[in-house]
């Protein structure tokens, strides 16, 4: 439940101090240098809340310093609500309802949305799976790649997702260019673990690669087959219908060097199923750290 009367995405100061208590639980630092110590808060009405000067570097710093925050003019409190929303609905939020609802130009809810994706990346990933462990591998098509104009029915001319997902566990997601053996292959043996068991369906460009796990069992789809046993991918294709219904039905449109960060936010999301709205949102503001994010930048392209 988003409770709108929190003060957080009413007031500047108490945005600033929940900020705080987040990017600096364990002790305040200096973003430029590093320092723990040696900090001061920085009085006077001359200067702007929140600022602070390490003894080490000579240096002024504030909590955003460092993050997709930094040189940003929308208010800290603004920033607070559009996290909420963005992790709090299950499949997203098209920036004309956040420009709307913050009171902040399009494009400007544009670009928030896209740092708050980037946040949403995780940095650190660990392999998926392990003994014992079940791990379904799937692909999926939808929208048009860039440049291509075109209604034709097939895949050829669609945007293509590789989705790996543990039964019970996260999932993980890579746009890349074409999907084949090679391709493929590169993904699973990054990700997973090779003592895991992994599930797929007939897909051609997973035959050779099973063999390289514990056990490989698929399913035949073209015959109507959808489990058998322990054998099914439904976990990763129910993730990917919620993806799809959020970029087809809340974004509508993606273009195809936007891709990863999309998937970013639908893969945060799903991780992080398990806690509430508000943890969720605390747990995205816990990825700020490092990710400067330029508005020229967004147009970077991430394919495997």
């Amino acid at each position: 439940m988003c409770d709108l009367t929190n003060p957080i995405f009413t007031n500047k100061t108490a945005a600033r101090k929940h900020l705080e208590s987040i990017r600096w639980a364990d002790g305040r630092f200096c973003p430029h240098c590093g320092a723990t110590e040696g900090t001061s808060f920085v009085r006077g009405k001359k200067h702007r809340p929140g600022l602070y000067y390490c003894n080490g570097c000579s240096k002024q710093f504030t909590v955003t310093v460092g993050t997709v925050f930094e040189r940003s003019k929308v208010p800290l409190h603004k920033w607070m609500l559009g996290y909420h929303l963005m992790c709090a609905s299950k499949k997203g939020v098209s920036a004309h309802q956040l420009h709307r609802m913050l009171g902040v130009t399009y494009k400007t809810a544009w670009f928030m949305e896209h740092r708050i994706r980037e946040s949403m990346k995780d940095e650190t990933p660990t392999a998926m799976g392990g003994e014992g462990e079940t791990v379904e591998a799937d692909e999926t098509y939808f929208g048009k790649k860039d440049g291509v104009r075109t209604n034709k029915r097939g895949p050829g001319h669609k945007l293509r997702v590789v989705g790996l997902v543990e039964r019970g566990g996260r999932v993980r997601t890579f746009h890349v260019k074409n999907i084949t053996s090679k391709t493929v292959r590169d993904i699973l043996v990054a990700n997973v673990r090779r003592d895991s068991r992994l599930m797929t369906d007939e897909a051609a460009h997973y035959h050779v690669v099973g063999e390289e796990f514990a056990s490989h069992r698929t399913v035949v789809h073209s015959h109507h087959e959808y489990v058998r046993g322990e054998a099914y991918t439904n976990t990763i294709e129910g993730y990917f219908s919620i993806f799809k219904r959020g970029m087809k039905g809340i974004y509508q449109h993606c273009g195809e060097r936007h891709l990863h960060r999309y998937l970013n936010e639908f893969d945060f999301r799903y991780n992080n199923r398990e806690l509430t709205d508000s943890e969720r949102r605390d747990e995205a503001l816990k990825g700020i750290e490092g990710k400067r994010l330029t508005y020229r930048r967004t147009g970077e392209r991430a394919n495997v």
